[in-house]
């Protein structure tokens, strides 16, 4: 009997992403044509939009609940400005010219920034704070909002849209 896939508990699951997320963005400068890199920056964004919004929604809460939120407001600004980059670059009809190509740049780079910083700062203290079903209660969560986003349409455009402050530490 065949149950799916195994969940992952909350810092796994977002590590994996984290990696999966930087392995697209660094796939573009293999892209040739504008429609395939079109396509690719579509996957980012998807990606990059459910992976954020479920850490504002259900990651990030929990983490306050603990009192551990002192990298919890600079992960919230860091969002703000990914999502802005993101709404900037689905506003641009070519990919491959030179501005999209430096706000793609930018966006590699400061995903990389914010996932180095939740990794070496954020996650080991969470990890060190949470048991072990807690950390897998959040994993089906944050995966179980990633699939509904996924099926209500484009992710992306809902992330692209919040872009007047950062989400509130709830």
């Amino acid at each position: 009997m065949n149950q799916g896939p195994a969940t992952m508990n909350a810092i796994d699951l977002l590590i994996t992403q984290h990696r999966a997320i930087e392995g697209k963005l660094a796939q573009w400068s293999e892209m040739v044509s504008s429609a395939a890199k079109r396509e690719l920056f579509e996957q980012v964004a998807e990606h990059l939009s459910v992976h954020i919004a479920s850490e504002e929604q259900v990651f990030y809460p929990a983490v306050k609940a603990q009192n551990i939120e002192g990298v919890l407001l600079e992960s919230l600004e860091e969002h703000l400005s990914l999502k802005r980059l993101l709404a900037d670059l689905r506003e641009l009809d070519q990919p491959g010219d030179e501005v999209f190509e430096a706000k793609l740049k930018v966006l590699k780079e400061q995903t990389e920034h914010h996932h180095e910083e939740e990794e070496e700062h954020l996650f080991p203290r969470v990890g060190q704070r949470f048991d072990p079903q807690t950390l897998e209660q959040l994993g089906r969560q944050m995966e179980e909002l990633q699939r509904s986003m996924r099926r209500e349409g484009d992710p992306a455009a809902v992330v692209a849209s919040q872009t007047d402050q950062a989400a509130p530490l709830q």
